[in-house]
């Protein structure tokens, strides 16, 4: 059971860490707060949006407030998947020659694949076992990755020539896919006023990723009850048009609904989003409050909806409303 000094103690450092992230990041706050509550969980994050909104930035200062051996991919079609894991190398010494196993950047707390998909899909696949197992296998052998360790991805939903989608199978080991939304006039002009006026500084580190795992051992032990646990599983299942209680636009839209991973996200996330409103338990909001992010790169739809201009993220408002108690 969390006790209320362990509520109070998480939400000052988590709120710190947002401060000391939003002095360098103008707007994006909801962003800037599911990607640290997605971190706390020990999840990875896909981030979309335009070119230009600070989505490589935010993902830097979070490295360096918490104090992250932060390593930067860029991801591109020449890209190798040695080129990430690592490989074997030959060593020679007085003994004479070896083969030793050379760590590649994907050994770090923190790693920015950026544009991920513009590499291969033989590239992409290398960070499934990371981003899955927390390992990586080379030359026989399995390497554990640092704890805590993180992959946020940025990608550009715009620019579509020379990109390779990502597979099902990689989206669905994102804990959350935030989108980047363009900023407001006033967010627009303190930016352009912040990033040319020379008064821009490197934030100081705030914490290091033990606080992380401490703030991930007490979000664990935030309590669901039986009810809310059954509201999470009836939006899941609702993504899923063989399902009955699936709407006729899941039915006519969707082609494959979300996997199990999504309610666990659903579920991780909505325990950090209590404590953070100082409660005790997750409560029926703090599902609903996620669903978005959690399922919407999870559900796959068909070419109706393309034709329709129907978005899982319209299906998951949609859900959400009629799954509510």
């Amino acid at each position: 059971m969390v006790e209320e000094a362990e509520i109070r103690s998480f939400r000052e450092d988590f709120f710190a860490i947002e401060t000391a992230v939003g002095r360098q990041i103008i707007g994006q706050k909801n962003v800037v707060r599911k990607v640290l509550c997605a971190m706390i969980c020990g999840g990875n994050v896909l981030l979309e949006g335009q070119p230009g909104l600070g989505k490589t930035k935010l993902i830097k200062t979070i490295g360096q407030v918490l104090s992250l051996a932060f390593s930067r991919i860029q991801f591109t079609p020449d890209l190798m998947p040695a080129d990430v894991t690592g490989t074997d190398v030959v060593v020679r010494t007085e003994e004479g020659t070896r083969f030793s196993f050379q760590k590649g950047p994907i050994f770090a707390n923190l790693v920015l694949a950026d544009e991920i998909n513009r590499a291969t899909p033989k590239t992409q696949s290398a960070l499934l076992e990371a981003m899955e197992e927390r390992t990586v296998t080379g030359g026989g052998k399995t390497y554990p990755l640092p704890e805590p360790f993180f992959v946020l991805a940025t990608q550009n939903p715009l620019e579509q020539e020379g990109t390779y989608p990502l597979p099902e199978a990689q989206l669905d080991r994102f804990l959350l896919k935030v989108m980047v939304p363009f900023p407001s006039e006033e967010e627009l002009k303190a930016i352009v006023r912040l990033t040319t006026s020379g008064a821009e500084t490197a934030p100081e580190p705030l914490f290091d990723g033990e606080k992380i795992l401490r703030m991930r051992r007490i979000a664990k032990e935030v309590p669901v009850a039986e009810a809310v646990m059954d509201h999470a599983m009836d939006i899941l299942l609702r993504t899923h048009p063989e399902q009955e209680r699936a709407s006729e636009e899941v039915k006519k839209y969707v082609f494959c609904g979300a996997s199990p991973r999504g309610a666990q996200a659903m579920l991780k996330v909505a325990r950090v989003l209590a404590l953070l409103d100082g409660r005790f338990h997750v409560s029926y909001e703090d599902i609903d409050a996620i669903a978005a992010e959690a399922l919407a790169h999870r559900i796959f739809l068909g070419f109706e909806a393309f034709a329709g201009g129907v978005t899982a993220r319209d299906l998951i408002g949609q859900i959400v409303s009629e799954a509510k108690v």
